[in-house]
């Protein structure tokens, strides 16, 4: 465009013929084909990993856990449960008190996942140091919503899963009562 010259001038009704004269001399042209484009490949589709784990964990949950536990209600409505085999006597000693308690676990302020990776972690530990009658503290359910004892069934769910659980009762009064589960466990 020549020095002077504007672009609007070619929208300027005194400019029209230049405008018609443009149009002529470009009439035939044909726009360029490009013959590379880019294209990035579509995004993946998003991956709901923990949806998916926690569909798992829950169908877990339900095989193995909660209300399908065949929990014996012995002496009121205290949860007891010993493994097959295992004397009766052995539950009523671990209730009465009759064993030590070797170490404890407190899950207050956990979430469930957080609690079943303590809860295997310090049964690991246990079996390690050839630890028998130990205590688990999960909470009589307060601070959570309804004052459900969440951990309470999951807990005892977990356990019944572990070989090396041979029984399981709540706690004594002192000791935690319907917040926390003795168990017995299996000598190395």
């Amino acid at each position: 465009m020549p020095a002077g010259r504007s672009r609007h001038r070619l929208n300027d009704p005194e400019h029209s013929d230049d405008l018609a004269h443009f149009r002529a001399e470009v009439a035939d042209v044909q726009p360029l084909t490009i013959d590379r484009v880019h294209h990035e490949p579509p995004a993946p589709p998003a991956w709901p990993r923990h949806s998916h784990q926690d569909a798992r964990n829950a169908l877990a949950e339900s095989l193995h856990g909660g209300d399908l536990l065949d929990l014996q209600l012995e002496g009121g409505d205290e949860a007891a449960w010993s493994r097959e085999g295992v004397p009766r006597s052995v539950l009523r000693d671990l209730r009465r008190g009759r064993w030590v308690r070797q170490e404890k676990l407190d899950l207050h302020g956990m979430n469930r996942d957080q609690a079943r990776l303590a809860t295997a972690e310090f049964l690991r530990e246990c079996r390690a140091r050839s630890l028998r009658c130990v205590r688990i503290v999960h909470g009589k359910g307060i601070g959570s919503p309804g004052r459900d004892p969440v951990l309470k069934k999951l807990v005892q769910g977990w356990l019944v899963q572990r070989r090396e659980v041979l029984a399981f009762c709540q706690a004594r009064a002192a000791e935690g009562g319907a917040g926390a589960l003795v168990l017995l466990l299996s000598a190395n």
